[in-house]
């Protein structure tokens, strides 16, 4: 079993960065966060993110723009987001469950949920464990659950069986 998937942490919002970043340092962190949750496509990537992606999603309106050429925690949290479900759903369906999710919470609290589910559920599914959800399944909670196991289950079959 890969232990460092186990011991994988995502930065919740206060460990994100205070400070805006350019494009380059967004980037370089991103890769940094996620190396371990986003398997390449292909042996030939060498990127989980891009600056062209980045730019296309705020093109497309899934992120905002960035103030001054800088981005800032919240397009960092955003960005984390869809890094991680685009490995499921397309960039239009991520902009609609981050939007589903930010009805009833705002970015902070939504950003650490969103991190401690994508943790617990990868922890339940690499030791062949239920995962039990102890908080009242609303329907927009009950959506996010299944998006971010349909997530966990996709990394898993494709760590331990398909070996990417």
């Amino acid at each position: 079993m890969d232990n460092d998937i186990l011991e994988f942490h995502i930065p919740r919002w206060s460990e994100l960065p205070n400070i805006d970043l350019y494009l380059d340092q967004v980037v370089t962190l991103l890769e940094d966060y996620l190396k371990l949750l986003v398997p390449l496509k292909d042996k030939n990537e060498d990127k989980v993110i891009t600056k062209t992606m980045i730019n296309n999603y705020v093109k497309h309106g899934v992120l905002k723009s960035p103030i001054n050429k800088k981005y800032n925690r919240e397009h960092i949290a955003r960005l984390i987001v869809i890094c991680i479900l685009k490995q499921i759903y397309s960039i239009n369906d991520i902009n609609l469950l981050i939007k589903l999710a930010l009805e009833t919470s705002g970015i902070e609290v939504s950003y650490n949920k969103f991190c401690i589910l994508i943790e617990q559920y990868i922890d339940a599914i690499f030791n062949k464990k239920d995962f039990v959800y102890n908080e009242e399944l609303t329907e927009e909670r009950y959506i996010l659950k299944n998006a971010v196991q349909s997530f966990a289950s996709k990394l898993y079959i494709e760590k331990t069986f398909l070996n990417k």
